[in-house]
């Protein structure tokens, strides 16, 4: 069994400081029509590259098909180990409030692996192993299971993006963590996503039907 850890990029602690300021909630534009969790993988793997190669670098993302149809989600700032708290709660609320069927949280991050009969350093930060390597992590998630896509981050000799390369990683059968199990367990009720909906509106996120780009309120901005 091979062991496997991860450990958030840190470029985004440099972002705004307030998740309430910045967050949004954007419209997913899909070359095609998004049904299955392997379809919002594979846009979510585009989103990746895009904006590795137009900035060198991603921010935390979710995307989900909702009852109202696609939507992604990113943050303002994960600066701490509050903000990350609060994207991980918005994102949950978010996958009640539009019943989303299928989620992907797509992460920036550092990994390391222990390779079977090697001992595994967990007092070891992943950022500070000698053999360290970035990836992008895509943790998707449906009523039928879950599974995760590695994209190991190859940068030119001064630093800028250069590609992704091939993963030979295992599909896990279950994955757990802060940015772990973001789908509810059960399809939410109208009721359940009602109360979504008002806690959302109240820490500044608004729902909004897909083709519109979500903006905070300016008394929160």
């Amino acid at each position: 069994m091979e062991i496997i850890r991860f450990q958030a990029h840190p470029f985004f602690v440099h972002c705004l400081p307030c998740i309430i300021k910045c967050a949004k909630i954007l419209p997913v534009q899909p070359p095609r029509q998004l049904e299955t969790l392997d379809d919002l993988l594979a846009q979510a793997g585009h989103y990746s590259e895009f904006c590795m190669r137009n900035s060198g670098k991603m921010s935390p993302t979710l995307f989900l098909i909702g009852a109202d149809g696609p939507l992604m989600f990113v943050p303002a700032s994960l600066a701490d180990e509050t903000e990350k708290d609060a994207f991980a709660t918005t994102c949950r609320l978010l996958c009640i409030a539009h019943a989303a069927t299928a989620c992907v949280m797509a992460l920036e991050s550092w990994m390391k692996t222990a390779k079977p009969g090697e001992q595994f350093d967990l007092s070891e930060r992943p950022s500070e192993a000698f053999d360290r390597q970035e990836v992008i992590v895509l943790m998707g998630e449906s009523r039928g299971g879950q599974k995760q896509k590695y994209l190991p981050i190859i940068r030119s000799g001064n630093g800028k993006f250069f590609g992704f390369g091939e993963s030979d990683m295992p599909t896990l059968d279950k994955v757990e963590g802060r940015f772990a199990q973001i789908l509810p367990p059960k399809v939410p009720d109208n009721e359940m996503r009602l109360l979504a909906q008002t806690m959302l509106q109240v820490t500044g996120v608004s729902v909004a039907k897909p083709g519109r780009t979500v903006r905070l309120p300016r008394t929160r901005r």
